[in-house]
């Protein structure tokens, strides 16, 4: 799922594609639907996040957000699985507050760094998989 996830956030329809052949009797409709939800979501965030993060204002950070994540509190999967998907987004992102943020929710879910840091680099293979095929 995190591989699949970073290849849609990436937006390499013909990485994705191939990952979902070998992926889709594993994951299902529904962890596909996840992967598209987290790097939909973490499209959206990793945006916002980081320019609240880089503006470093505090009178944006009393702001409401008032983007729609309620895919995220409700996966069709895990809410783990879909946590691990929306790191590697972040990873890839380059958002330090997404990071730290699913880090946090990750590690306190029971997973270790070692889980954190195979995430990272799934995404960072699956990144230079499209600097390679594009």
């Amino acid at each position: 799922m995190v591989a699949l996830t970073s290849s849609y956030f990436l937006r390499c329809r013909k990485l994705s594609d191939a990952i979902l052949a070998d992926a889709s009797s594993i994951i299902g409709e529904a962890g596909d639907n996840d992967c598209q939800a987290a790097a939909a979501i973490m499209g959206m965030n990793t945006v916002y996040y980081r320019f609240r993060h880089m503006i470093g204002k505090e009178s944006y950070h009393q702001r409401r957000a008032s983007l729609r994540m309620n895919h995220m509190m409700n996966p069709e999967t895990n809410k783990t699985d879909f946590e691990l998907c929306s790191m590697a987004c972040a990873a890839l992102a380059g958002c330090e507050a997404c990071i730290k943020a699913h880090e946090e929710t990750l590690l306190g879910a029971g997973l270790s760094e070692d889980h954190v840091h195979e995430v990272v680099r799934i995404a960072a293979v699956i990144q230079g998989a499209v600097v390679a095929l594009s």
